[in-house]
């Protein structure tokens, strides 16, 4: 049966394949920038990041206290304070609020985690529609068989995916997790926290100080009604919930974790590091291995018709009187 319809699942590996071939090779590039952002969030910073600093740039610059997000991006050295009125900038090397947005890393990460989600256009169902097709793609292959251990450049693509495979699999499919809102958390999204109420951003701080160190604060945000937090615990990004007296841990979200590389210090990366790379390799042989063979077949077709040209100019000998 499978020899049957072999020639078939060729043509629709390499066709879906070939349709998918330019949001993909977006999506995987802005995906190889992105996996260098775990390992930048968990840079030490210039400066020492201390809660009388953060303190006193709140006091400073949300002497209201109408703060609803605060963002630190040790990589840029700076903090940024959000409200209802926008937001500001602060240098954590000088105390006084930046020109700029940092370095510019945070624009470069920020810019490829658009184009990796909506290619900048909006097109964030292509992106899924390519991402499905991506994992049938990759289940093809399987049923394609093993790949033939030889020095060329088929094989090295067989090799490649055979090898990669489990990147492969797992870094489309906990993409579609996070557009369908697949998380394997229980219960509600705060988990266990408790104790409502409302929790300035100061003393949401001071809680997070009280434990950790405020380099490894990423974000405090609102989510759901309460401050959420995201704070890097032994080298993984961990949620926590912001209650009046305490930080509540939050249930691992994980195809967000897995997906992002916000794992194991830099095993995560890493991962992610490689899946991008064996996939740009992948689309590029398959692009070259599908350009060889139609030249292939346009050659041989026409030497078909030369042949069959010659062959009817050949003209029968007159007959002997």
């Amino acid at each position: 049966m499978l020899r049957m319809i072999y020639p078939y699942l060729v043509q629709l590996h390499r066709w879906l394949a070939l349709v998918s071939a330019i949001p993909l090779f977006v999506v995987i590039v802005t995906g190889l920038v992105l996996s260098f952002e775990p390992v930048a969030q968990q840079a030490q910073p210039v400066r020492p990041i201390t809660l009388a600093d953060v303190e006193a740039y709140l006091q400073r610059f949300d002497p209201n206290g109408q703060a609803r997000s605060l963002a630190i991006r040790t990589y840029d050295n700076t903090m940024t304070i959000g409200g209802a009125g926008g937001s500001v900038v602060i240098d954590l090397q000088t105390g006084s609020e930046a020109t700029t947005t940092g370095s510019g890393w945070w624009d470069i990460f920020l810019t490829a985690r658009r184009m990796h989600e909506t290619l900048l256009l909006d097109l964030g169902g292509l992106v899924t529609a390519s991402t499905v097709a991506m994992l049938i793609i990759a289940s093809l292959g399987i049923v394609l068989g093993w790949p033939r251990l030889r020095n060329s450049l088929r094989a090295w693509h067989q090799c490649v995916a055979w090898v990669t495979l489990p990147l492969i699999i797992l870094s489309p499919l906990t993409a579609l997790g996070m557009v369908l809102g697949v998380t394997f958390m229980t219960g509600s999204p705060g988990g266990a926290a408790g104790g409502g109420g409302r929790v300035s951003m100061r003393d949401a701080v001071k809680l997070i100080a009280a434990d950790h160190e405020l380099a490894n604060l990423t974000s405090i945000r609102q989510r759901g009604g309460r401050l959420m937090a995201r704070i890097y615990v032994g080298g993984e990004l961990r949620g926590f919930a912001v209650t009046p007296t305490s930080l509540q841990s939050l249930q691992r979200n994980w195809p967000r974790l897995l997906h992002e590389g916000n794992w194991g210090g830099v095993i995560g990366p890493a991962a992610n590091l490689l899946t991008s790379v064996a996939l740009l390799f992948l689309i590029v042989t398959g692009l070259t291995l599908w350009i060889r063979g139609t030249r292939r077949r346009a050659a041989r077709a026409g030497a078909r018709a030369t042949l069959s040209g010659r062959r009817g100019d050949v003209r029968p000998s007159a007959p002997v009187a």
